[in-house]
């Protein structure tokens, strides 16, 4: 069965997940995850991959990008695969695949989703029950978003800069966005965006992202219903 081909642009913010084969753990420490978040950083930096947004949870990653090139973010997670995979077996004395084959990813309409995809990435810990409010959760972005935290490995969104004119106004801004839960037709879309790999957004920008690639990309939610907030938990996403 042929792979289904990754919609990548330019300049074009990418939710990208990766989850552990079989949904098994991925990070057993804090030493796991620094270690992780290290190479991710020296692969953003190396690929040119502006990272806005994350979250490491045991068994999958959630990064949000706007990559330079097309071919940045693969680039940048086979950089990081290719350091934390033996890493872990060398650590845990372990063999074999970690991750559950190639990672998921979903263009996003950065004027109309994307807060809802940072929120949706940091409020992650918060569906699953680990946390009660993402600002309890050490490994996300939010405590650089939303509380001013010096992360070397945020690039701030343009439109994240645009929410006040100076820092304190904006993180207060962003942490307001907080204030409600994601509602379930929200988690629902990108959810089902990511799970086909198609576009998250407005059909106009759906057309100029075809009109980018010469070729269709399809619509996520065509022909089924949304799935229930309950079984995005499951599904560990």
């Amino acid at each position: 069965m042929p792979r289904k081909p990754r919609f990548i642009l330019p300049g074009v913010p990418l939710h990208v997940v990766q989850r552990g084969h079989n949904r098994a753990d991925v990070f057993f420490d804090d030493e796991d995850r620094r270690a992780y978040l290290s190479w991710l950083g020296e692969a953003a930096e190396r690929y040119r991959c502006h990272v806005h947004a994350y979250v490491l949870m045991t068994n999958h990653v959630h990064v949000l990008l706007t990559p330079h090139d097309r071919q940045g973010p693969s680039r940048c997670m086979q950089y990081v695969g290719r350091r934390y995979v033996p890493y872990v077996n060398g650590r845990y004395r372990m063999s074999g695949t970690l991750w559950e084959g190639r990672f998921r990813a979903s263009l996003v309409d950065d004027e109309a989703y994307l807060f809802h995809c940072m929120r949706y990435i940091e409020l992650n810990p918060v569906r699953a029950g680990l946390v009660r409010t993402p600002a309890h959760y050490r490994w996300s972005s939010y405590r650089s978003n939303a509380q001013g935290k010096i992360d070397p490995l945020i690039t701030p969104h343009s439109l994240f800069v645009a929410l006040a004119a100076n820092a304190p106004d904006r993180h207060a801004a962003y942490r307001a966005l907080f204030a409600g839960r994601l509602a379930a037709k929200q988690e629902a879309a990108i959810a089902a965006a990511l799970h086909s790999g198609t576009p998250l957004g407005r059909e106009s920008f759906i057309a100029g992202v075809e009109k980018r690639l010469h070729q269709k990309v399809g619509y996520a939610r065509r022909g089924r219903p949304p799935a229930r907030s309950d079984e995005l938990n499951k599904k560990g996403l």
